[in-house]
């Protein structure tokens, strides 16, 4: 996967500084940002999230909505207890007499621990060191609190602090930091400690840590507080962040959440001395965040069940579940009803996406919606990355009194809405938004716009389902959402939905496709589309410290085996930064080799990755004749409450002639007709022909483009091989052109791109970026310098080669010697190239 958000490449393609978008809470000095801001940190949800009891046992203070509230289970109402302007709170832990609450607070920079009296209402700022403070847990006898914090080191390591009126006092890190001697790819190589809970009697904590552990966030662990070198194991087990191990009252048994041998997080029992375990609960959905009441007999904790968050108290013993749900809200503010409709050119309405950010400087939606954030956003710009939902009109929120902007964006087709307006205090005002549209002229295609890259569940806040993809899917107009089957280490969550065909909830506007996305952080993700017959198992191969850590099968034999099932076969989110065979640390990617041995179809240059540099290593490719096509693939983690995405950033325009179909679409995304874009739509024609079409000859050829697009455009060039060979003037908003001429061009190929220095706060994105597929030019031509890219890739399959020869897992000699022989031939096929050989066309076929 994605090496890091943190790692934006420098522009490969000018003299251009580098994109303002940073990532959120860049302070976090961990790998792949997407799965603990997700699975381990609070994040904005309309439903609650997190909840802790009073002493009487019958109340619960939650977050929900950015805010705490309490409620009285039985009552329907919610009474607000904390509403801080630009920032959220989250994590709630009660004293044990019920005279305070703890909490974390999210500002857009930091995460910093508050305290809030109950009686008076006054809220006391706990830490200020600007880093990511969490799970705050305050000792049974309220002197002592232990939480998770970043502070001096980026990493999650627990702390531990004495309590009083003043604040806090002697905090420090309880553990130290230790640095693991294996070498972890999911995360970092210092070892962690979350999730604390305090032992009934005050003396020892309960978290999970990850001390020499490969894969997962680590084993349930126990240690007293004043002696913390004799810290012991309670359970091993691969938990996934959100574990948080909670002592019973009697401190006989020890609550966490797990998926052990599911695909879904459910409610587990056993004990501080590590019995077996056995599950509490049962469920094809996730229950987390548990709380046992004072007296042990309920437990609290929030689900999604129904899809969004809620939370539900069930008797233990017996299993009667009470759902909490504020149908009132006592809100500290003046609130106002807005109503939001959004209608299209033709007045009909339509889903969108949309996103309301108040005067109070927070993010609202209606209490049903699924709530997003982005995962970046450039600070020069915004207080905190954008929240936003997808609404299907008209759609009803409760928001604060006064002012509120307004933004509405319906994929790449519509141009943004945009209105500010002052709401009235206990009056509804409703908004109609008219999205008026900006399309490419019919005479460049047909086409159909399609998101190769999606996992519609990955252990995220909410449960998605595929007929609520396809509602994702319709309000980004987008026409077909590939579902990418997946492992999530132990875990394949969405494993039951994998079929054949066409999804039974696919919609006349929306096709729902399930796929699957192979893993190996050594030799490169593969998507595998349109699979005839079955999944392949296993899932992953190259997982080191695990039971599947030899590196075969290789990329190429998974091909194979996706090729015997009719299958397309890409390479996805490809490249952070551009592949330097001198100097790269390890260089394993097989990219290179499956190529030339004939058994790639696509490419995702437009993915979660830097699309610039994935371009570098596409144009190579095309240089030498390989007619390698773009597809496109936001990698969107669609249940996420921090997503990556939304679906359909990243997509591919497809033409076939406006055909919705898995076959057509597949067949155009092979030819390569069409275009890839997170924003900007691509035109292109030489001489008549569009992009995955030949034509006959070098020469002079008239070219029509054509730009519209949502956001403005920096640059908008024609490529050929590898080349800027001209570059069209846009003035005024620079969101459309229309151009033609005549231009002389060589063999090779051609394409038209546009692009962006930097990050434009309306894509979700590194920058706007879109390409075309070529038009090539003569049967069999290679680009003047394709001998020096040949030599390249040579170099590149040395290192990849010495890479796999070093590795000492392989399961077999045999499958150490299938696979250094393939890479050698492939290598030893550019060094032909390199050395002026046949063309890699007739390289590829003759293989």
């Amino acid at each position: 996967m994605r090496r890091g958000l943190a790692l934006l490449a420098l522009c490969l393609l000018a003299d251009a500084a580098q994109a303002a978008r940073e990532p959120v809470l860049k302070q976090v000095d961990l790998p792949h940002s997407y799965y603990w801001r997700e699975l381990y940190l609070p994040q904005l949800t309309a439903g609650p999230s997190a909840a802790t009891w009073l002493p009487d046992g019958e109340t619960l203070v939650y977050s929900m909505g950015g805010s705490l509230w309490r409620q009285r289970i039985g009552d329907d109402t919610a009474v607000e207890l904390t509403h801080a302007a630009r920032a959220y709170d989250y994590q709630p832990d009660a004293a044990r007499d019920g005279r305070s609450v703890v909490f974390a607070r999210y500002d857009g920079n930091a995460i910093e621990l508050w305290r809030l009296d109950l009686v008076s209402g006054r809220e006391q700022r706990l830490t200020s060191g600007g880093a990511v403070n969490v799970e705050p847990r305050l000792s049974p006898d309220g002197t002592r609190l232990a939480w998770v914090s970043t502070q001096g080191s980026g990493h999650f390591n627990l702390f531990v602090a004495g309590i009083d009126a003043r604040g806090l006092h002697g905090a420090h890190m309880l553990l130290g930091e230790r640095k693991s001697a294996l070498d972890r790819y999911y995360y970092s190589a210092y070892d962690h400690a979350i999730n604390p809970a305090w032992s009934p009697d005050g003396t020892t904590l309960y978290y999970v840590g990850n001390p020499e552990i490969g894969w997962g966030t680590g084993d349930l662990w126990a240690v007293p507080v004043d002696d913390p070198a004799r810290r012991r194991r309670v359970l091993s087990e691969e938990t996934n962040w959100s574990a948080r191990p909670e002592p019973a009252p009697d401190g006989k048994r020890l609550l966490y959440a797990s998926y052990h041998g599911r695909q879904h997080q459910q409610l587990w029992l056993t004990t501080p001395g590590g019995a077996a375990p056995l599950p509490l609960t049962f469920g094809d959905f996730d229950r987390r965040n548990a709380r046992w009441s004072p007296d042990g007999a309920r437990i609290a904790y929030v689900d999604n069940r129904d899809g969004n968050t809620a939370l539900r108290v069930m008797d233990v013993p017996g299993g009667a579940t009470h759902d909490v749900v504020a149908k009132h809200r006592a809100t500290r503010l003046p609130q106002a009803h807005l109503v939001l409709d959004i209608v299209d050119e033709h007045g009909a309405r339509t889903p969108a996406r949309v996103a309301v950010l108040a005067g109070d400087g927070r993010a609202y939606a209606p209490d049903d919606a699924w709530m997003h954030a982005d995962d970046g956003f450039d600070r020069k710009l915004q207080a905190a990355e954008t929240h936003y939902f997808h609404c299907t009109p008209p759609c009803a929120l409760e928001l604060p009194a006064g002012k509120a902007a307004i933004r509405v964006q319906r994929g790449f087709a519509y141009a943004p809405w945009r209105e500010t307006v002052r709401l009235d205090a206990g009056r509804a005002t409703t908004l109609r938004a008219e999205l008026r549209p900006q399309r490419l002229p019919a005479a460049f295609g047909g086409f159909v716009s399609a998101d190769l890259h999606i996992h519609m569940n990955y252990g995220g806040h909410y449960r998605n389902t595929p007929a609520h993809l396809a509602l994702q899917a319709r309000a980004e107009d987008l026409d077909i959402a590939w579902d990418l089957v997946v492992n999530k280490e132990e875990r394949v969550p969405d494993i039951a939905a994998f079929r054949t065909g066409a999804d039974p909830a696919s919609t006349a506007q929306t096709l729902v496709l399930h796929g699957q996305e192979y893993h190996t952080s050594f030799w490169g993700h593969l998507g595998l589309l349109n699979l005839a017959d079955h999944f392949l198992t296993p899932d992953f191969a190259a997982y080191r410290h695990t039971a599947m850590a030899s590196p075969y099968p290789t990329n190429a034999a998974v091909a194979d085996l996706a090729h015997a099932q009719g299958a397309l076969v890409g390479y996805v989110h490809p490249f952070d930064v551009l592949p330097d065979p001198a100097r790269d640390a390890v260089l394993s990617n097989e990219l290179p080799a499956d190529v030339i041995a004939g058994k790639v179809d696509y490419i995702e240059v437009m993915g979660f990755s830097d699309h610039k540099a994935t371009a570098q290593v596409w144009y190579r490719l095309l240089n030498l004749g390989f007619r390698l096509p773009t597809g496109a693939g936001t990698d969107a983690m669609a249940n996420y409450a921090s997503l990556r995405g939304p679906v359909g950033l990243n997509r591919v325009f497809l033409d076939t002639g406006g055909r919705r179909d898995a076959a057509a679409a597949t067949a155009a995304l092979k030819a390569g007709h069409g275009f890839a874009s997170n924003g900007p739509l691509l035109g292109l024609l030489i001489d008549g022909a569009r992009p995955g079409d030949t034509l006959a000859a070098p020469g002079r050829h008239r070219y029509r483009v054509a730009l519209r697009s949502p956001v403005a455009v920096e640059h908008l060039e024609l490529v050929q091989n590898g080349k800027v060979v001209k570059a069209f003037a846009l003035r005024g908003d620079r969101r459309s052109l229309d151009a033609e001429g005549v231009i002389d061009l060589a063999g090779g190929w051609v394409l038209l791109r546009a692009w962006n220095d930097g990050a434009d706060p309306e894509v979700f994105d590194l920058y706007p970026y879109a390409t075309t597929n070529p038009v090539w030019i003569g049967d069999r031509v290679r680009a003047p310098d394709a001998r020096e890219d040949a030599a390249w890739f040579a170099a590149w399959l040395t290192r990849t080669l010495e890479a796999a020869a070093a590795r000492d897992d392989y399961d077999t000699a045999d499958e150490r010697r299938i696979t250094l022989d393939y890479l050698r031939r492939a290598r030893d096929a550019y060094r032909a190239l390199a050395d002026g050989g046949a063309d890699a066309a007739s390289t590829a076929e003759a293989r």
